[in-house]
């Protein structure tokens, strides 16, 4: 085991742990939401708010780790009929697209991010909106260098087929 694969292992220790309790959270949030609205007509003012930001984190939280234990969504239309080396290949060559493609969307969720900052708005939570939105830029790079770790895992072992 190399030091990414220890380093990442404590990264999903973390995610499972933030998104257990992201998810408790969210769920007694809008549980009470509903009982506060049916039984009382009321609510608590924030609460709308912090479930479309829950939501945010544990959708982008749990892509990451998917993406970490290779369950996140794949077009998987050759490999069934290839194997070996050309199965590599074609991993290979899938996983570093999918990198390319988590890169790009990480620089543009920094640049979303530094705009939302400079905007200076404020969530009805009371916090800045861009640190509420700052799992953004931090999965999209958590994913991107997680494709680039299955795009070079597939072709180091294409290679050793050889």
């Amino acid at each position: 085991m190399d030091r990414w694969d220890r380093v990442d292992e404590i990264i999903a220790k973390w995610e499972h742990s933030l998104l257990s309790g992201l998810l408790g959270l969210m769920i007694l949030v809008a549980f009470m939401q509903i009982m506060l609205r049916n039984l009382f007509s009321t609510g608590f003012s924030w609460g709308d708010a912090l479930i479309r930001y829950l939501v945010l984190w544990v959708g982008f939280t749990g892509a990451a780790l998917a993406t970490r234990e290779g369950k996140h969504i794949t077009i998987d239309v050759f490999t069934p009929w290839l194997k070996g080396r050309k199965e590599h290949i074609i991993q290979g060559i899938v996983n570093l697209f999918s990198a390319v493609v988590c890169g790009v969307l990480t620089f543009a969720a920094v640049d979303f991010v530094r705009n939302e900052a400079q905007m200076g708005d404020i969530s009805p939570l009371g916090i800045s909106t861009w640190l509420l939105q700052v799992i953004l830029p931090a999965a999209w790079l958590l994913m991107t260098v997680r494709f680039a770790r299955l795009a070079l895992k597939a072709l180091t072992a294409m290679r050793s087929e050889t």
